[in-house]
């Protein structure tokens, strides 16, 4: 038999005490080294938030300034009028002065992150400002128009001369991206923020066709006769009509000839000249139309699909129509069959997206994707493209989905943050992106953090700011009543005004 294992009678015995105190000694030991460890690889505690570089308009003591999007003071608040900053990546802010609004004078120049002029050899530089779809104030990004003294040009943001100063004036086609119109010797032009000419300045008037400068450009000539010239410098339609609609459509266009409105397409073919008094849109190649003040839908032959019984129509996607009943919206196809019952109040299809937003009257919104399945019902706060998501209350509280309507959460959405809102018995707080609370559950209202790096966060009535980290950065004391949006970069507040587009230290 095997000895292995067994213990002697006379072999001392063993001093249990001793043995338990050398493994907890041990266990000691080994712990501090785990901490040690952890600690030197555990990388989030300085977890930080990436934030480009860009820059802002701010307004402090009735004075302008600018920032960075650091909170960084870059130029002292101590301009009279805004200062406008065309590409907020670009160090290139352009400040008014001598401004006399009567007598429609004033100066205009450029400068640099260190308040010094640029571009000194022309007398002005101004921002090209337009208008988007939603009537937003938008910038041209990649030229500023100059003033020589005499005569209006184009300079990149380097300075480089794109458009010789040969122009009495230069202004943004209105709503169009990329076009600019040019006046000479009381005749029109067109170029783009290259400097290229697309359209010669021969004619009497410029516009767009469409709010798209691919769809092409309107031309009045100057015995007033209206034609259409693409963006590649073509001539689509001679310049022989009293009136070109802003409509178009696989190579459809609508005119008026002899006091006729036609259905042409882009070889100046009559297609359909009879049988509907006006039409809306071109789509799939069926046109919506009007007649006795209803909408209906025909073929660009001008066979109708859909008898014009309806008060409204709008085309959504493959052959699918929004369309108005007395008070309410649904959806037909061009069989006039009922794919979405008449019971909304609304109904948007967000073409880009891909998703029905179709809204109730009790204030709820359905959410439906293209097979009409209602996917999410609740109160739309945010349709963000930028970060593709759609921000939703539902139950009271607020839920992210996807384009394709799937739920996300905020930690799927806002990949690059360090704080996450949450709600616990009412009140909100943040946690980090394994769900450790941050900040406690504190504050009455709360938003998720901005592309900064801060919250927004409500108490008593009255707004303020957290960094990055969860510290208060501004103690809640800004009403904001005025406010659509609320947004901090340090001790600064978004403005009322979206438009403006400014941030100010001023308690509205």
């Amino acid at each position: 038999m095997s000895n292995r294992g067994r213990r002697y009678d006379g072999e001392p015995k063993l001093n249990v005490k001793k043995v338990l105190a050398v493994l907890i000694i041990l266990a000691v030991i080994v712990m501090c080294i785990v901490l040690i460890i952890r600690f030197a690889t555990d990388d989030s505690s300085t977890e930080t938030k990436v934030v480009a570089n860009s820059y802002i308009t701010v307004f402090s003591g009735d004075k302008w300034g600018v920032i960075n999007s650091r909170g960084e003071t870059i130029i002292q608040p101590t301009y009279d009028d805004m200062i406008i900053i065309p590409d907020p990546t670009k160090a290139v802010f352009i400040v008014q002065s001598d401004v006399d609004l009567e007598a429609g004078t004033y100066n205009s120049r450029a400068i640099n992150d260190s308040g010094e002029t640029l571009f000194t050899s022309y007398q002005r530089v101004e921002a090209l400002q337009n208008i988007d779809s939603t009537n937003m104030t938008t910038y041209d990004t990649t030229a500023l128009k100059v003033y020589n003294g005499e005569k209006y040009g184009l300079i990149n943001f380097s300075g480089t001369e794109i458009l010789t100063p040969t122009y009495d004036s230069i202004t943004p086609l209105s709503g169009v991206r990329n076009s600019f119109v040019t006046v000479k010797d009381g005749l029109y032009g067109l170029v783009d923020n290259s400097g290229n000419v697309i359209i010669d300045n021969l004619y009497s008037e410029i516009t767009s066709l469409t709010d798209r400068y691919e769809d092409g450009y309107v031309v009045r000539d100057q015995n007033g006769n209206y034609g259409l010239i693409n963006y590649n410098k073509q001539q689509v339609l001679e310049c022989k009509y009293s009136e070109i609609k802003n409509v178009c459509g696989n190579n459809l266009y609508v005119v008026r000839e002899n006091g006729n409105l036609e259905l042409i397409n882009a070889n100046g073919e009559v297609l359909v000249n009879s049988g509907f008094d006006d039409i809306t849109s071109i789509d799939s190649g069926n046109v919506v139309f009007i007649r006795d003040n209803k909408y209906g839908v025909m073929t660009s032959d001008g066979t109708v699909l859909i008898e014009p019984t309806y008060d409204e129509l709008s085309y959504a996607f493959d052959g699918n129509y929004i369309a108005k009943n007395g008070d309410n919206y649904g959806i037909i196809n061009t069989s006039n069959e009922t794919k979405l019952d008449f019971t909304y109040s609304y109904i948007t299809y967000m073409s880009d997206e891909s998703f029905i937003e179709a809204d109730k009257a009790d204030g709820n919104t359905d959410l439906l994707d293209t097979s009409f399945n209602v996917k999410v019902t609740g109160i739309v706060s945010e349709i963000n493209t930028s970060k593709g998501y759609v921000k939703v209350r539902v139950d009271g509280e607020n839920k992210y989905y996807n384009f394709r309507l799937e739920e996300r959460t905020a930690q799927d959405i806002f990949t690059t943050n360090t704080l996450f809102l949450s709600r616990q018995n009412e009140k909100y707080g943040y946690v980090n992106k394994e769900g450790v609370v941050v900040v406690d559950y504190i504050y009455d209202d709360a938003t998720e953090q901005n592309d900064y790096g801060y919250v927004a966060v409500k108490q008593n009535g009255v707004w303020g700011a957290l960094d990055q980290n969860g510290n208060v950065v501004v103690t809640p004391s800004y009403e904001l009543a005025q406010n659509t949006v609320i947004s901090f970069i340090g001790k600064w507040h978004l403005a009322p005004d979206l438009n403006a587009n400014y941030y100010t230290d001023v308690n509205e």
